[in-house]
């Protein structure tokens, strides 16, 4: 029990029977809350189910905790949420002590500790436990960073957007990788500040102008170049939303990665850039998440 003078948070404890199913809940959830307010663990146990713990730093919405993992495994499995008020620390740090550095193509998401021992032939992008989630452990970013490296063995992209950027990881890589300046965006504030942070941290902060904003609401959008490659590493229903403005300030030609679907939304937001003329050139899996690279000829 903890005590009445000791600082405490909600931790919500849950089971799934797969491993693929569990990651891919562990993924929604992580990528779904603010920066610093949860954090998100999936641990194997010795029956071979997953243990998934979220740790809290405020009371949660549990209806909303409910709702997101009913859509990534089933309803049954999100009525047997437990909760319970324990010791407050820093969960964000704990939840990704030690993990290892990630490899995306030529990208490298990877913490402190893994500072010194990136290859001069790899481009590290350092993202920290205290600037929380969208580090690259995600199927959903890793996927981006792959279809990136793609593209980047293809072509030399001039305008860059990174749409609902995050924690920033998908816009630091191109700006580290291309040397040129990216637009990026994210409608939470708090994403925005914590992106900023991680590109300065990431030698970047000159090249990446950040704004607060939703969808291509900003007006800075009026003043930008067409875009010739737009990164969006959503979910399903935005991106879907988002396909007709997005065209609107696309060149040609120009290409578009688009991630956070399940592998069952992935067609239905094809179709939807289908009609602003954009093809799908690739689609990957990783984790159970899938992600686009779609393409617009020249005109």
């Amino acid at each position: 029990m903890t005590s009445s003078s000791t600082p405490s948070s909600v931790r919500a404890t849950f089971t799934i029977g797969d491993e693929k199913t569990a990651k891919r809940t562990a993924d929604l959830l992580a990528e779904s809350f603010d920066n610093n307010e949860a954090a998100v663990a999936a641990f194997e146990a010795s029956d071979k189910s997953w243990d998934i713990t979220i740790h809290f730093a405020d009371p949660p919405d549990r209806e909303a905790i409910r709702a997101l993992v009913a859509l990534a495994a089933n309803d049954e499995i999100a009525s047997h949420i437990a909760y319970e008020a324990v010791e407050a620390k820093d969960w964000v740090k704990a939840s990704l002590d030690g993990l290892a550095a990630v490899d995306a193509g030529r990208f490298i998401v990877h913490g402190q500790h893994h500072r010194d021992s990136i290859a001069p032939n790899r481009i590290g992008i350092e993202i920290e436990a205290a600037l929380a989630f969208g580090t690259g452990h995600h199927g959903t970013t890793r996927g981006c960073l792959l279809l990136l490296d793609q593209i980047l063995k293809q072509t030399t992209p001039r305008h860059i957007l990174d749409l609902g950027c995050g924690t920033g990881v998908l816009g630091i890589a191109a700006a580290k990788a291309l040397r040129r300046k990216v637009l990026a965006s994210d409608i939470d504030l708090k994403s925005t500040q914590v992106a900023r942070e991680n590109a300065r941290l990431n030698g970047t902060g000159t090249l990446t102008q950040i704004v607060c904003a939703p969808g291509f609401s900003s007006p800075r959008f009026k003043s930008a170049p067409r875009f010739d490659l737009v990164l969006a590493n959503i979910l399903a229903n935005p991106l879907r939303r988002l396909a007709a403005p997005m065209s609107a300030h696309l060149a040609s030609p120009a290409y578009v990665i688009l991630s956070g679907l399940l592998p069952d939304q992935a067609n239905a937001v094809i179709a939807a850039y289908r009609m602003t003329d954009l093809v799908l050139v690739r689609k990957i899996q990783i984790d159970g998440w899938t992600s686009l690279l779609l393409h617009r000829p020249a005109s």
